[in-house]
């Protein structure tokens, strides 16, 4: 079964930072434009980062820009999102996801092909 695994998530205080990892399984990234989301208790799941797949696009989430950032590495088959400056409305289960798109990325959840089962985030004031 194809199925991107993430992990690297914890708690952390205010102000610190956190590296997630995307990998995968039963498939290669680089074929996928890979977004990562998040979803707080009582909020609506949303995207906050995504790379395309050969294009070297990527886009972020308003509150995530100068914060996080996306990045690759192929050889190993993973996708990692830095978060830098966490603050406690970071606080959720963030999930990647590999979309089929052939140029760009997506922060919209419709469409995806793959989810992963999401890594807990908790950020501490």
């Amino acid at each position: 079964e194809a199925l991107p695994v993430e992990s690297g998530g914890g708690e952390v205080q205010a102000g610190g930072s956190l590296r997630l990892s995307c990998g995968a399984s039963g498939f290669a990234m680089e074929d996928y434009a890979i977004s990562w989301f998040r979803q707080a208790p009582g909020k609506e799941r949303e995207g906050v980062a995504c790379s395309g797949r050969s294009d070297g696009s990527t886009a972020y989430e308003d509150s995530a820009k100068g914060r996080f950032t996306i990045s690759r590495d192929n050889r190993k088959n993973i996708v990692y999102l830095q978060m830098n400056n966490l603050n406690p409305e970071d606080t959720a289960l963030y999930y990647c996801a590999a979309d089929a798109l052939a140029l760009g990325c997506s922060l919209d959840d419709i469409g995806m092909t793959f989810w992963g089962k999401g890594t807990q985030v908790t950020v501490s004031s």
